[in-house]
This record gives C-alpha cells, structure tokens and sequence, in this order.
C-alpha cells in the first residue's frame, strides 16, 4: 500500500494562490444541480431554493453512519421529518436525486493509500489523550483557524461565534469524535457520514455566497471579466434572516480573495486539526515519538480526502506542517481584512471557555493556554493581549513551569508520568461537562453514536498512565465517578438535529 508522499512541499506562493481558485468540484456541482440557479438580485423568502435546503436538511439526517451510507440512496417523491425542531415536509425532484446519490456514492470512498492500521494507531492516541485532546482542539486548534480573515469573514457574517460560540463548538465535536472514535473511518463507524455532510455543507456556502457554482466564478476571473458579487437585501420575514439568507446577501470580491471555503483555506484547517494538535503537545512537554506523530497526520490526511481536500495540500511530517502552516498565516496577515473580525471572534471563544471553569481565578487560564500554544502572533491576531488579573497569570505560568520541571524529572524513572496532562485534564473536563456534554444542549448526533461518545468519556474518568493518587488528587478537581453525563439516555436526537450540526 502507498503511504508516501505524492506531491513535493513546500509549495510556492503562487501554487497556493492558485489554490484559491480550486474549490471542491464533486460537492460544488452536487449543491449547484439540487438547487438550480440562483436568480438576479435579492431572494425572496418562499423562493424554492429556500425550501430544496430544508429538503437536504432533512435528508442529511438520515446520514448516521458509514454501513448506512453504504448503502443509502433516494427516489424522487416526498420526504418528512423536522427543520429547526419542527415537522417539516419537502419534496425530492429527480436532479436532486441524482445529484445526491451520486454525491454519496462518490464522497465516502477512502483513498486508495489510506493505512488501516495508522488510521487505528491515531484513533488509540487521540483516545489516550482523552480530556486533554479536547481542551487542545478548543485552545490551539480552534484558535488557529481563525488566523485566516476569510475564514473569519464567513463565520462573522454568519454570527457562528459571536452569538452562537457553544453551538460552533458542539458542531466541531460532532465531527471529530465520531471521526477519531474506534473504528471511525472504518465501515463500523460513523466517522464518514458526518464528514460528507461537512463537505456538503462547505459547497452549500460557496454556492450561497457566489450565487452559484464556484467554477462558474472562477471561470469569469480567468476570463477577465466582472466576478465580485454585489450584496443584496435581505428578503426575510420580521427581519430575522437565516444563517443561509445572510450567507447570500453579504457579496464576495472573487478577484480579491479567492473563491471562499477554497483549496487553501480547507487545508490550513486540516493542519490545525492535525499539526497544531501534535504542536500543542509538544509545547506541553509530552510531545510523541515520531511514528506516532506520522499515523497521526495522516489519519487526519485520510478525513481530509473525504472533506475533498487536494493530496498535494497535505503535509506528511511535522516539518512539512510547520513550514506550510508558517506559509499560509503569513499569506493570510498580508491580506487583512477591515474591519477584521478576529478579535470579536476570538474573544467569544475565550469568553464561553471561561464561563465552564468554576472558580474565577482559573477563568483566565483558557486565554493563557492559547497565548502558550498558538504564540504571541496568533494571540494578537484574535485580539488575545490585553492584561489579566496578575493572580491568575501568576497561578497559571507557576504551575506550568513546576509542573514541567517535575514531568521531567519524574519520567527518568516513569515515562508517562505527567502532571501537566493531570492539570489540562482538569480543565478539559469542565470544559466538556458544561459545554460537550450538557444534558440540556446535548451534541446532535444519533442516539446510537451518542452511546458511543459516553462510553469513551466514561473511559476518560481515570488517567490510565497517571499513578492512582494522582487520579485521586484529580477527581477533588472534577468529579468522582464517571465522567460521562449519559446523554444517550437522556435525550433522543432528532434527524434534524443531526443534520444541523454543520449547518
């Protein structure tokens, strides 16, 4: 099996700038042959791609797992089911049912040098991890995607952090714990149902913003001529605009920053799921051996063929990943944005990362921890400078440092002794309790997923490489007990929900 590398890194600044006129053909021409043209000007509110979105919403819930998947495929005729948390109809005509069967039976193939065995391998150390593998995703990852101003623009324009921060969030973890799960990508997972809906959703935004098919736009900017995209009014009842009605009237200069949700801007995101989680550990003092770190990154380059993402974007090795993440940030600062919508972003994150710890001396630890793992360039970037209370920084880089001065010399005698996966823990769990977990906001996959997701944060309730007093020490600080909220039991997730988790 073909493992290596198929491309040569590091890329030029003009192949990336070409990249940002690639987007994703498959689901681009999925989305443009479901909802017909667009027509001129402002939408109005009954218009029929409005109701064909509502359709897919509904159909998008019936994608629970990869067997499903496998063998699921739809007729022309009525469908029904809920949009929004109420009963919905819509109605299937024979190009969307075309367009999407061929979508799913194109989109979950794995590519053909993806490693059973790595892929496992990335799963065991994702999992080993455990509550500190989240708080990673949500102080280093998260934050460096916003690094980018496009990316930023799109989510500002759709208020998905500043007013819907915990929603966002949710919907990552809905990605990413069915995809790292035991057996994810496998046909036993779930991993490749939410992925393709991702995907959907990334061309779903294309085509609102553009008006159309991405390669229509671009074809117009190679040809020279008009390819901005003007604002239009909204056109919504009451002045109350859907995420998908406001996507649609923000306009887009094609000519200036590329096609949105492109090439390049897909596989920055991939790098902070993958290099910027193994960086972080790093950073942390508990950094892995290099086959590790390997299995890891291409796990994640596997997620990212199904998320459409070109092979010659993917980095292979942590060099290759710090020399083409350096690349892309510098490409993206030299573009700026005004007004620049990172910093209100930036700080709804920190702010609902705060809000799940307990007590108010630690509520600055998150922004802490960011300025740490992403460094001093990322935190001005998201506006991340500003003082905090001088106790809690003294708390917090004490800490650390003893911290790290005792793993050090612990681990001459017990390798896998860590108190600074003890401390991040500690935090990962608040965080996860009161926003991954919260009985009243449940993350929206199915039922049976959901089993899933609380078994393996039961798993996490003890550090299986920490010695037993320090698992003592940290339930003073968490729980004692499991970890896991018993969701599954608790709520049952509508189809709808679980479409909407990448809307």
């Amino acid at each position: 099996m073909n493992t290596a590398a198929t491309h040569n890194l590091p890329l030029t600044d003009a192949e990336l700038a070409s990249m940002q006129l690639h987007a994703d053909p498959l689901a681009d021409q999925t989305v443009a042959d479901m909802l017909g043209p667009w027509p001129e000007g402002a939408v109005d509110a009954d218009a029929v791609q409005w109701k064909r979105l509502d359709t897919v919403n509904i159909l998008l819930g019936q994608w629970t797992d990869n067997a499903g998947i496998a063998q699921w495929s739809i007729a022309p005729g009525p469908v029904h089911g809920t949009v929004g948390g109420q009963p919905a109809e819509g109605f299937v005509d024979q190009a969307m049912a075309d367009a999407l069967n061929h979508y799913v039976r194109a989109a979950q193939a794995l590519p053909d040098w993806a490693d059973p065995r790595k892929i496992g391998h990335a799963e065991r150390l994702f999992m080993d991890h455990g509550a500190l593998s989240c708080i990673l995703l949500f102080c280093a990852s998260l934050p460096e995607c916003y690094v980018i101003p496009d990316l930023s623009a799109v989510l500002h324009t759709a208020g998905q952090l500043e007013q819907n921060t915990e929603y966002r969030i949710r919907s990552t973890a809905a990605m990413i714990f069915p995809v790292m799960m035991h057996g994810g990508m496998s046909e036993h997972g779930a991993g490749v149902a939410q992925v393709i809906k991702v995907r959907l959703i990334h061309a779903t935004i294309r085509n609102l913003i553009l008006h159309g098919s991405p390669a229509q736009a671009a074809g117009k900017l190679r040809a020279g001529l008009e390819s901005a995209i003007a604002p239009t009014p909204l056109q919504a009842p009451g002045g109350r605009a859907t995420m998908f009605q406001m996507l649609h009237a923000r306009g887009w200069n094609v000519s200036a920053d590329g096609l949105p949700c492109n090439q390049e801007e897909l596989a920055y995101t991939l790098l902070t799921f993958g290099y910027v989680f193994l960086r972080s550990l790093h950073r942390l003092g508990i950094g892995l051996p290099r086959h590790d770190e390997e299995a890891y990154l291409h796990a994640w380059n596997v997620v990212g063929h199904v998320l459409g993402i070109e092979r010659s974007l993917m980095v292979d090795t942590m060099e290759q990943g710090r020399i083409l993440m350096a690349q892309m940030q510098a490409r993206g600062r030299a573009d700026p944005i005004t007004p620049d919508p990172r910093p209100s972003l930036g700080r709804a994150l920190m702010q609902t990362m705060e809000k799940s710890l307990p007590w108010n001396i630690v509520k600055p630890f998150p922004e802490l921890m960011t300025r740490y793992l992403c460094g001093r360039d990322t935190a001005s970037d998201l506006g991340l400078t500003n003082p905090v209370p001088w106790s809690s920084a003294l708390l917090f880089w004490v800490v650390l440092l003893v911290a790290r001065v005792i793993d050090a010399l612990v681990r001459l005698a017990m390798p896998r002794f860590s108190i600074v996966r003890a401390l991040t823990r500690v935090l990962g769990y608040h965080f996860m309790s009161r926003v991954l977990m919260s009985q009243t906001r449940p993350l929206q996959l199915p039922t049976a997923l959901l089993n899933q997701v609380d078994e393996v944060v039961h798993q996490w309730s003890d550090d299986p490489h920490a010695p037993r007093w320090l698992n003592r020490l940290e339930d003073r600080f968490t729980t004692h007990g499991s970890w896991s909220a018993g969701l599954a039991r608790q709520t049952q997730t509508t189809p709808s929900a679980a479409a909407r988790q990448t809307a």
